[in-house]
């Protein structure tokens, strides 16, 4: 096989190796099923090292452009997938929003240093923690995950013991496509970036689009991981209160006018810590004032997919007129944190750096992990989980409202999510939720106090409930210490107005 080498050219010879068969492939000069020259064989057709042409394969492969059958040799695979990304650039728009265009051309992202660990309370064996923000692992179905594991061991062997695609594993990148195309979300498998969680996600946005002093504009409330992450990279925040539907986008514009921010970060659906959903007209608003001044939205999706009752609403990213919107899911929610399994979807050149700042981060997720994810979700386990999941978490869900409505005294609000993991609840205004932590933790419950979900951590009289990590009976007994806890504050606060002040004697 000929294959034309430049060896004076920066490009790398696996590279120019891999792009010229991958071209033959792509135009059909090379067949399905033609057999390739064996490495070994190839290398010394072209004189260079045989682990040049296994890195030009490896890459090939990756790409699912050819395939190996272990002791039989390569071969070209279907270039299905090489043609329906060929057909995908063509028909994708020709002028990017400015904010993209100006990405175009650039190499290389500096690393920043990761944000800080959120703190972890140290449990007791009677405490019952409704401060979790994460989903109840005891429902992760453990035997059918496993089963998947040893499925790719035993029909992939040791290719699935490498980095694998650095853009994720390109059957998972399609059955995400497919999932999300399904969900009313246009998406290609190479618009999907796989991350290691949405934390990470969030982050290669923030390493491609912020430098310090940037503005980022948030609701007030948001998820404190978000928050950690912005500070840790000097970035300020500007808060946009939020309300029973969402952020108020009508206060949107003039902020954007005024701070210029380089990126819009929010979680429209099931939105943490408060629970709420915007509405379909702010959504559309949003995408407006967006566009017109030219500001990115990052789309925080981490329990969209947790929804209890209600119409859903269409996800930013399906309103996105082109390269506007990047959107972030997680599979950690809705199956197990441990998996550390997220996606991001974005169009366009702010693709390829964040995948160049995923490279620079941790080089690739789990190969391994995304190979079983990805026969876990393909076989239907996700979808039957997912169901359970809900009508799970549902319940307890009405059982904490239950024990709400039961136990607390007045003063104390709260509304009903039609989906997620929390409720937010506000305590009288006399009350700040910092000062109620250690009255709740002598009662033997925890819960997330409401000022680290603001970008300003003033006192707020605000906390955050986590439902799906407890079962019903658990959830009665932790709202009736929360409950005890509240009113031993009134109590204290009622004392201290009443206790006549005592004047000291002034010396003359």
């Amino acid at each position: 096989m000929r294959i034309p080498i430049d060896r004076e050219s920066p490009v790398p010879l696996y590279r120019q190796i891999k792009a010229f068969l991958e071209e033959q492939i792509v135009s059909g000069a090379l067949a399905p099923e033609t057999r390739l020259p064996a490495s070994r064989e190839l290398a010394g057709e072209l004189g260079v090292s045989r682990v040049t042409v296994t890195n030009a394969y490896a890459d090939l492969e990756a790409d699912g452009l050819i395939w190996t059958r272990v002791g039989g040799g390569t071969f070209v695979a279907s270039a299905s997938n090489a043609v329906w990304a060929r057909a995908e650039a063509r028909s994708a728009p020709c002028d990017w929003p400015v904010w993209q265009q100006a990405l175009m051309g650039r190499s290389g992202l500096p690393i920043r240093r990761d944000p800080d660990s959120l703190h972890s309370d140290a449990l007791g064996n009677d405490v019952i923690s409704l401060g979790d923000g994460v989903g109840d692992n005891e429902l992760f179905p453990l035997q059918d995950f496993r089963r998947a594991l040893s499925a790719v061991f035993h029909r992939d062997g040791q290719k699935a013991l490498g980095y694998g695609d650095r853009a994720g594993y390109l059957p998972l990148r399609t059955t995400i496509a497919q999932i999300l195309s399904l969900q009313g979300i246009p998406t290609q498998p190479s618009e999907v970036l796989i991350t290691s969680g949405s934390q990470q996600g969030i982050a290669l946005v923030a390493h491609v689009l912020l430098r310090p002093g940037d503005a980022v504009l948030v609701e007030s409330p948001t998820y404190v991981g978000a928050i950690d992450l912005f500070r840790s990279m000097d970035v300020r925040l500007v808060g946009v209160p939020a309300d029973s539907e969402g952020m108020v986008v009508e206060q949107v514009e003039e902020l954007v006018a005024s701070a210029r921010p380089k990126l819009i970060y929010t979680i429209p659906t099931f939105h943490n810590p408060t629970g709420t959903c915007l509405n379909s007209v702010r959504r559309r608003r949003l995408i407006e004032i967006a566009r017109k001044f030219n500001v990115p939205i990052l789309e925080d999706d981490f329990a969209g997919e947790l929804r209890y009752e209600g119409r859903a609403q269409p996800a930013l990213k399906a309103l996105d007129p082109g390269g506007l919107v990047i959107f972030v899911r997680t599979f950690s929610k809705i199956l197990m944190p441990a998996l550390r399994v997220g996606f991001l979807v974005a169009s366009g050149p702010v693709y390829d750096c964040l995948l160049n700042s995923k490279r620079t981060l941790d080089l690739a997720t789990s190969d391994l992990i995304q190979r079983a994810l990805d026969g876990f979700i393909t076989v239907g386990k996700y979808q039957s989980h997912l169901r359970r999941a809900c009508r799970v978490y549902r319940e307890r869900r009405d059982a904490m409202l239950d024990a709400l409505t039961r136990h607390m005294p007045p003063g104390v609000q709260w509304r009903k999510p039609e989906g997620g993991l929390f409720i937010w609840l506000q305590l009288p205004e006399s009350l700040s939720a910092r000062e109620l932590s250690p009255l709740a933790g002598k009662e033997g419950v925890l819960f997330s106090p409401g000022s680290a979900f603001f970008p300003g951590e003033r006192d707020q009289p605000y906390l955050r409930l986590t439902f799906a990590t407890q079962p019903p009976a658990a959830i009665e007994a932790g709202i009736s210490r929360l409950a005890r806890a509240i009113r031993r504050a009134v109590e204290r606060d009622a004392r201290a107005v009443r206790q006549p002040q005592t004047q000291e004697p002034v010396a003359v």
